[in-house]
């Protein structure tokens, strides 16, 4: 009888241990909530929408993408941080989620210890766009009026903290410059106030600001990256423009949270490389001035752990902290 009732467990426990990897394949099960922490129509939320499509339709689940904006990405990504560890809540965000421990004094989340990193994505440089009837038509106007007009002249940004506020305060630093800062709850929300004229000035990211510049609603100065940006061959860098070894990109990221099943990770990853690897996806990603870099976990960590030592000092040097 003793020995039936072993052989019986074992059986079981033998049967458990066969269906454990089964059951991890089978994911997702279900649909799976990709929180953007901004509004829609910024670039997070355009490259999740474009990759969550075609992830979509690889493994047979909805990846049902959700705007959770405020308090400069901290809300959306600390709902990321306290979430399931399961695999059906992933967070994709600009590189804010590493500049968020210099900024605040108290953040309810940290970027190492809550998340798991998944896929690193790609980078998009700035544009600094001015409203069409604003008279300055390059860099170096832009700086001879800003300091003809100390603290007059206004810009927008997509928050407190945000990535474009930081760019500014980069290039008031480096130029010697001093504009007003009036931050907005994201870029949707900043250009609009930028094309009717309210707000002259905007540092906007390629992917959102292209389709304005090419309509004529507000006109390109300079792009911030290293290069020239291919969606915008005319226009030069801020560093071309007479601001020597000036650039300030964003990158674009996904992470799980913290716990999340090594397993869940790698096919999280794979499945998402394989969308980046699409020709079609790698021709609309570069139509949309999105440099492709499509990494995984350990790139991804340790660039987050980089860029956490990185803005530390700059955003000290900008005398910018936020409760």
């Amino acid at each position: 009888m003793f020995v039936r009732r072993f052989a019986a467990l074992f059986a079981v426990i033998a049967l458990l241990a066969a269906t454990a990897p089964a059951r991890a394949q089978t994911y997702p099960a279900r649909s799976v909530t990709v929180i953007i922490p901004f509004p829609a129509g910024g670039s997070a939320d355009t490259l999740a929408r474009l990759i969550g499509q075609y992830l979509t339709e690889r493994l047979g689940q909805s990846f049902v993408v959700e705007n959770k904006p405020g308090a400069g990405g901290n809300l959306g990504t600390d709902f990321v941080a306290k979430a399931n560890s399961d695999g059906y809540t992933l967070l994709l965000t600009p590189s804010s989620i590493a500049i968020a421990p210099s900024l605040y004094a108290k953040l309810p989340f940290d970027p190492i210890k809550d998340f798991v990193p998944v896929t690193l994505i790609g980078s998009i440089p700035m544009v600094v766009v001015v409203n069409p009837d604003f008279p300055a038509k390059t860099i170096q106007e832009l700086i001879a009026l800003a300091k003809a007009k100390p603290g007059e002249i206004t810009y927008a940004s997509a928050g407190n903290g945000s990535t474009n506020h930081l760019a500014v305060e980069l290039f008031k630093s480096m130029t010697g410059t001093d504009m007003l800062h009036i931050p907005y709850r994201g870029n949707p929300l900043a250009i609009v106030d930028v094309i009717a004229g309210r707000v002259p000035v905007f540092f906007d990211f390629v992917l959102t600001g292209l389709p304005h510049i090419r309509e004529g609603k507000v006109r390109a100065l300079a792009v911030t990256g290293l290069h020239r940006s291919p969606v915008l061959p005319d226009v030069p860098t801020v560093a071309e423009s007479g601001v020597p070894n000036f650039e300030a990109s964003t990158w674009f990221a996904v992470y799980a949270p913290a716990g999340t099943k090594p397993e869940i990770v790698a096919k999280l990853n794979t499945e998402i490389l394989a969308v980046l690897a699409m020709p079609a996806i790698r021709e609309r990603l570069a139509g949309l001035g999105v440099d492709l870099i499509a990494q995984g976990p350990d790139a991804l960590a340790a660039l987050t752990k980089s860029d956490l030592e990185k803005w530390g000092p700059i955003v000290k040097k900008a005398g910018v902290k936020l409760d």
